[in-house]
């Protein structure tokens, strides 16, 4: 048995090659696949140097435990969920490291419905049959298929249905992927709110996906990654600024000054709106 270190308590992390590798995601596959038995999964990754190796060892782990894969692509997270959700599929794996740094990657895991696979989830079973290897001989003729299918206009459409596009006031915004999975989606965005006549202008640094990260790693919560999205909306007099991680799962906010909003002053700030929206909600 082999002690597989990039087994975390939420998700799967670790430095490449000697934690993480196509062998391990392979099993890592497999693993999934025995122990939870589904018929079909999403995948997707990020745009780190590594992410499209792994994920398709990944894909043929699954599809050797006889589960038929739908390839989304270059993604982020919050796309994967969205697409477990959406499709109906039995789960979902995005390969990425978010934030870490370039010498590491991983995975995000969720069942049916996104509901996040983690220690007390199920990670700790799959990490226990893929340490094992133990596994049953691929039955070709149950063997899974593989397609790649694409669903951000879908994603798109559910993103802007969250606001009321007509009653947006004259905006603008100031958007840093930083070099991540973020900058397509933001491109569609800005593209389906123009189709809508929306008053939305878009400045957007680092949009453009570069695994090398020429810009460095997108983890705008560390203070040195702040400056270019700062200067941004000073610069173009930006109504407020919004800076992404690598699989954007998480944003964050800037002011019209440029100044960093806190994270517990966003929460504050969202629980009012919906507390606005249904009344004595919970």
């Amino acid at each position: 048995m082999t002690k597989l270190t990039c087994f975390k308590a939420y998700d799967i992390r670790g430095r490449l090659g000697e934690e993480l590798n196509e062998d391990i995601a392979w099993r890592i596959g497999r693993a999934y696949g025995e122990y939870l038995k589904p018929k079909t999964i999403v995948l997707g990754g990020d745009v780190r140097l590594t992410s499209e190796a792994l994920k398709l060892a990944l894909a043929k782990g699954l599809q050797d435990a006889g589960v038929d894969v739908l390839d989304i692509g270059m993604s982020g997270t919050e796309e994967i969920y969205f697409a477990t959700f959406h499709l109906g599929v039995d789960g979902g794996i995005e390969v990425t490291a978010s934030h870490n740094p370039m010498d590491y990657n991983g995975m995000k895991l969720v069942r049916e419905g996104a509901r996040p696979i983690s220690g007390d989830t199920g990670l700790r079973d799959v990490q226990r049959l893929a340490e094992a290897g133990d596994f049953p001989p691929v039955n070709e003729a149950a063997r899974g298929s593989y397609r790649q299918i694409s669903l951000r206009n879908a994603y798109i459409g559910h993103l802007l249905g969250y606001i009321s596009v007509n009653n947006l006031t004259p905006l603008k915004l100031v958007f840093n992927a930083g070099n991540g999975a973020a900058g397509p989606v933001i491109d569609a965005i800005e593209a389906r709110l123009k189709a809508l006549g929306a008053s939305v202008e878009f400045i957007k640094i680092h949009n453009t996906p570069d695994g090398t990260f020429p810009n460095g790693i997108p983890n705008p919560l560390l203070p040195e990654c702040r400056d270019d999205t700062r200067k941004a909306v000073i610069e173009h007099g930006a109504d407020m600024g919004i800076a992404f991680d690598g699989d954007f799962d998480r944003c964050f906010l800037f002011d019209e000054k440029g100044q960093f909003i806190e994270g517990y002053y966003i929460v504050g700030l969202l629980a009012e709106a919906f507390l606005e929206k249904h009344p004595g909600a919970k």
